[in-house]
Formats: C-alpha cells, sequence, structure tokens
C-alpha cells in the first residue's frame, strides 16, 4: 500500500509544505526509482520486488504526477525546483545519498541528482536532455498527442481497449516494444495517470530549454537506451555518453522508452550492477 510523506520545503516566500506519494519495498541500500512524465509510481511495479530482494526501494510518484499534489503555488517544475523537493523527501524518509534510477524524466532527473551529490550512483534508462532540438520537438509533440488522446477517451472506451493486445498496443505502443504484455488494470491506470497529471503542462514547459551538459566523475553511471524506443531515439545514448564520458553506456535490445516492462531481469540487472 503506498505511503504519503509530507515535508517543509524552502521558497523565496518562506515554507512550504510538499507532499509525495511513494511504496516501499525490500531491505538494504536505499535506491529511489523515478518515473517519466505522466507516468506514476507503478511503472516500476514490474522490476519493484526483485530489486527489493537487495534494496530498500522507494518508488515515488513525482509531484503533480500519480496521486502526489501538485508543488505549492509558485513553484517552477524545472530541476531547480523538483530535485531540491526530492532530497527532502529523501531526507524525510531518513535517506541519505540514495542509489537512484529514473526512467525518461526521470533519468534527467536522476542525473541532475547526481550531479548535485545527493546520489550515490545513477541509472538513467533513456534520459531525457540529451536531444537535438529537432528530436525534442518530435518526442513533445508525440507526448503532447498522446495526452490529448488520453483525455479525450471516456473511461469505458479505455477500458474496453485494453482488455485486447491490439487495444493496448494502441494506448501505450508509442512506450513500450511489448505493450500486449501489459496488463489491462495497469493500461487503465497509465492513461488515467496520464490524463489527470496536474504538473503535465508545467513540466513539458520547463523542459524546453534542458540539456544535459555536465560529467558526473564521482559516482558509478549508467546510460541504457532501448533499442526500440520510439520517443527518444537511441542515437542520444551516444551524445550521453560524450557528456558523461566515464559512464557505462548499455543497449537494452528489444525495449522501448519504458523498458521496465519489456524486459524486467534485464533492467533489473543494470540498475543492481550500477549500484553495486
Amino acid at each position: 500500500m503506498a505511503a504519503q510523506a509530507s515535508f517543509s520545503i524552502d521558497s523565496p516566500g518562506g515554507a512550504r509544505t510538499a507532499t509525495v506519494t511513494y511504496e516501499r519495498a525490500g531491505a538494504g541500500e536505499p535506491l529511489l526509482l523515478l518515473h517519466g512524465i505522466g507516468h506514476h509510481w507503478q511503472a516500476w511495479q514490474p522490476v519493484l520486488q526483485i530489486l527489493a530482494a537487495e534494496r530498500d526501494v522507494i518508488a515515488v510518484d513525482l509531484p503533480g504526477f500519480g496521486t502526489s499534489p501538485a508543488l505549492p503555488e509558485g513553484f517552477a517544475y524545472g530541476l531547480s525546483s523538483v530535485v531540491p523537493v526530492l532530497g527532502a523527501f529523501c531526507r524525510e524518509l531518513g535517506i541519505d545519498r540514495p542509489h537512484v534510477a529514473g526512467n525518461s524524466l526521470g533519468g534527467l532527473l536522476a542525473l541532475e541528482m547526481g550531479r548535485e551529490k545527493l546520489a550515490r550512483s545513477v541509472t538513467a534508462l533513456s534520459p531525457a536532455g540529451f536531444w537535438t532540438e529537432a528530436e525534442r520537438r518530435y518526442a513533445f509533440g508525440t507526448l503532447l498527442a498522446m495526452r490529448q488522446g488520453a483525455r479525450a477517451m471516456p473511461l469505458p472506451l479505455v477500458e474496453r481497449l485494453s482488455r485486447s493486445a491490439v487495444g493496448r498496443a494502441a494506448l501505450t505502443g508509442t512506450i513500450y516494444a511489448r505493450p500486449g504484455r501489459r496488463s489491462p488494470k495497469a493500461v487503465v491506470a497509465e492513461t488515467l495517470a496520464l490524463r489527470d497529471a496536474t504538473g503535465f503542462r508545467e513540466t513539458l514547459e520547463a523542459g524546453r530549454g534542458v540539456l544535459f551538459r555536465d560529467d558526473i566523475p564521482e559516482i558509478p553511471v549508467t546510460v541504457a537506451w532501448g533499442s526500440r524506443d520510439r520517443l527518444l531515439v537511441r542515437r542520444q545514448g551516444v551524445r550521453a555518453k560524450q557528456v558523461l564520458p566515464g559512464a557505462r553506456l548499455v543497449r537494452l535490445p528489444g525495449c522501448g522508452h519504458v523498458p521496465m516492462n519489456d524486459d524486467p531481469a534485464l533492467v533489473a540487472r543494470v540498475i543492481l550492477d550500477t549500484s553495486r
């Protein structure tokens, strides 16, 4: 059963309160899991129990996504706001410098946490921030179309589509290479998460000028890319390796943009290898 944590964060107008929903399982060194834009912590469910066999796993709903409330009024959704919120969340849970793994937006946040010395290792799965301007526009346009589709469909139609492999591919084929593996219940839940994400527009707006440009030489870093990623094409992984020359670049054969569902065992192994 997911829990919620409320904690104080600093703002120019004084202290405010942020609230984050999270799932926690396992024991060992702490491992923070960060999902992508429009998703929720359940994106990590396929790998959660594998990781929990060796780690104290904390999968969060980022502020304004899943069932985490929006950031307090006046807070932006850029890296400079969200990363300190994640740091404050970790302090609230009594966690010091967790291993961090993230996908897409979560991968970018994980790298930024590494750069800010808030992580002891980083695994970034198809991270944002290594695009050309044309690639960014394509990805953002695709995400906006997915969001508009999710908002236009009545719930009975989403539920009906989720019951067939073809329907699940129509709903989630952009992010999964093997959408038929996703359960109908999971597909409905993530379609609703995309539809209802209060932080979606602000997060997309904040990402327009983002490029990750700094090396992270002090900690283990892995960048992993699905060979069938249709949203952030895999050549962006080569650029990531140029920015992060000490990082391990890993290919995820047969995986899409959200690889945890396409090959849970491989993704879990990559994360655990980095955190060892």
